[in-house]
């Protein structure tokens, strides 16, 4: 097939039946007019996390693809990105700034938990939907009733932390486990799931150290984890600090099993500087395609994807995070796709507790499933191992 059909594939697959609908009224809803629907959304794009930016570029760059076969009902698509330098008082500001100023619909994908959940009061008192944060913290799912319209999206970091260290315990029953995280919310509920496991199992980490996304530098905490004789080290953090503590491992001498945060996983972005035969064996829970697994060369899906990636998001790393962002522009356009005639935020927010879809680059197995009973989209991840090539994903 040729490019333009691997895109056309993709992006009809997501708009199936939206040409159909009658024109949408806005019924007042800022951000929606007859030709245009405003989404806001907040990230870092400068300063030490400046990496997570590509998630909502390539959002962006997802919605110019939608635009490009002609919208929803003729509307056209606007992400309204602002930089909040991962900054949580800054994510207040921002937010505050797409709703009042911007006149955003609502809010998208913003990057972060402790980020998010500056905000999460602020768009609850306004009743703007906060929806799909790049987010796994538990308390999206745990204060849902208090908070109704606001919604995370990754796998609860909670769970992931569980997943890892059933994994630790299955294939090294008798692990010397140190753990270093991000200290924040992301971080500290990776490691409460790690040690729930290991508490039930009548085990505890052997060392544990966090790390702050301004860090200039970790290398401290990995030679201090390093002298308590751990023998498998979970390194849960930003790009820029999974970059470092690899790079530092390697560096004295210290090799043990790895395990790494999924948003920290990019081949070229982490792996490749730190050099891939340094990091051959690392492992990390996942619930997206690889697009540079040969595993997935003949994947329609993945086809697509690189397809969209050239025409629409030229430049960008085709990686882990671009991957996330098509994502994420792909479940937003189905949201509002079921929202059908009614794009109010009350009929926004309850479209996004009936979600029930496959996406092209999740792993088999997996979808996306929302429900009033549990309003979290991604409920299970897989076990990767990089094979000094590409990520594999292991068996059940």
């Amino acid at each position: 097939m040729q490019k333009r059909q691997f895109i056309t594939m993709l992006s009809g697959a997501m708009l199936t039946g939206v040409s159909g609908l009658v024109r949408a009224q806005g019924a007042g809803t800022p951000g929606v007019t007859d030709r245009e629907i405003k989404i806001g959304s907040t990230g870092p794009l400068s300063g030490p996390a400046a990496g997570y930016g590509a998630v909502g570029k390539a959002m962006s760059a997802w919605f110019d693809l939608v635009n490009a076969e002609g919208g929803l009902n003729g509307r056209k698509l606007k992400l309204v990105l602002a930089d909040d330098g991962y900054s949580p008082p800054k994510t207040l500001e921002q937010s505050r700034r797409l709703v009042e100023r911007d006149q955003v619909a609502f809010l998208a994908a913003q990057i972060g938990s402790s980020t998010g959940l500056a905000s999460r009061s602020y768009l609850n008192n306004a009743k703007v939907p906060q929806l799909f944060v790049s987010s796994g913290s538990a308390t999206w799912l745990d204060d849902a009733a208090k908070f109704p319209w606001s919604m995370g999206w990754l796998p609860l970091y909670t769970d992931e932390g569980r997943i890892l260290a059933r994994h630790i315990l299955q294939t090294r029953p008798n692990a010397k486990i140190a753990m270093f995280y991000q200290n924040d919310d992301a971080g500290k509920d990776v490691l409460r799931g790690v040690k729930e496991v290991l508490a039930a199992a009548g085990k505890k980490l052997i060392s544990e150290e966090s790390h702050e996304v301004s860090d200039p530098t970790v290398d401290s905490q990995i030679v201090s984890m390093h002298a308590s004789g751990a023998d498998v080290l979970v390194a849960w953090g930003s790009p820029k600090a999974t970059l470092q503590s690899l790079r530092k491992t390697h560096d004295i001498g210290w090799r043990p099993a790895i395990y790494i945060n999924p948003s920290a996983s990019s081949v070229p972005a982490v792996l490749t500087p730190v050099g891939l035969d340094k990091v051959k064996g690392i492992m990390s829970a996942a619930f997206l395609k690889d697009p540079s697994d040969p595993t997935w060369k003949d994947d329609p899906g993945v086809l697509a994807w690189h397809a969209f990636m050239d025409k629409y998001n030229k430049g960008a790393a085709k990686e882990y995070l671009t991957v996330l962002g098509a994502c994420l522009g792909q479940v937003t356009v189905q949201l509002l796709k079921q929202c059908g005639n009614d794009l109010s935020r009350e009929n926004i927010m309850r479209q996004s507790r009936r979600l029930d879809m496959d996406l092209p680059m999740m792993l088999p197995g997996l979808r996306v499933k929302t429900s009033d009973a549990r309003p979290h989209p991604i409920p299970d991840m897989r076990i990767q191992q990089f094979d000094g090539t590409s990520w594999k994903v292991m068996p059940s």
